[in-house]
């Protein structure tokens, strides 16, 4: 047996964030409207097969509430989405993802730079050699490439 002592309770990490007060107060609303139809379902079968008069009365209102626990749950699904599309995206200007986007772009400028160098020599002798810059002949763009002028 081992003599140290161990607390009762033990905080744990949460795996997920709790919902916001408004989804959750919704999702409450459509739990206790769902489960509140449920009863009353069962109680208009349980109704129906012993033959009372109540049966019919209670089916009636069985598909009334059926509609309003899909009411309730649809407003969870909205109350989330909006709640998402309000306070859900937190943009900094700081964070990782542009961080990585700049320089993705900045390397894909290096490597289109890079080629351009490399074939503006080529497109040069292609067109009948090399001028020097005091040739008296302008450089001229290579076709897709805007003019420096």
């Amino acid at each position: 047996m081992s003599t140290g002592r161990h607390e009762l309770w033990v905080e744990e990490p949460v795996g997920r964030r709790r919902l916001p007060d408004p989804v959750r107060i919704a999702a409450v609303r459509a739990g206790i409207v769902t489960s509140v139809t449920l009863i009353q379902a069962m109680a208009a079968y349980l109704l129906t097969v012993t033959g009372s008069w109540l049966a019919f009365p209670l089916v009636l209102t069985s598909v009334g509430s059926t509609v309003g626990a899909t009411w309730a749950v649809l407003d969870v699904w909205v109350t989330r989405q909006v709640w998402k599309q309000r306070y859900g995206v937190v943009s900094e200007p700081s964070s990782t993802a542009r961080q990585l986007r700049r320089e993705r772009r900045s390397a894909r400028r290096a490597a289109r730079e890079a080629a351009r160098i490399r074939t503006a020599p080529a497109r040069t002798a292609a067109r009948g050699g090399a001028q020097s810059p005091s040739g008296g002949r302008a450089p001229q763009p290579a076709p897709g490439e805007l003019s420096r002028a």
